[in-house]
């Protein structure tokens, strides 16, 4: 399992793009997900985000993310992102 070191960020609180934190923990998954779009496609974000970091193989992350109408593709990336920065020292 990848664990991270330190806290990071990627992406941008701007429109069309997310903006995700990531921020180590003793174990687990935590996720904090704001959007406009919460009511339509909040649970399909959701588990894209979760599904990321899992077959990432990480463990012990707590993750913000303040989605502004992002694609699937741009969230991944981001969290693939912030995952990178956040494992190295």
């Amino acid at each position: 399992m990848a664990k991270l070191v330190k806290a990071a960020q990627a992406g941008f609180d701007e429109k069309n793009d997310a903006l995700v934190t990531v921020e180590p923990i003793a174990s687990g998954i935590e996720l904090e997900l704001t959007s406009k779009v919460m009511r339509q496609y909040g649970e399909q974000i959701r588990e894209l985000i979760l599904n990321t970091v899992k077959e990432s193989g990480f463990d012990g992350v707590k993750l913000t993310v303040a989605d502004k109408n992002a694609w699937d593709y741009t969230i991944k990336a981001r969290v693939l992102g912030a995952l990178e920065r956040g494992s190295k020292a």
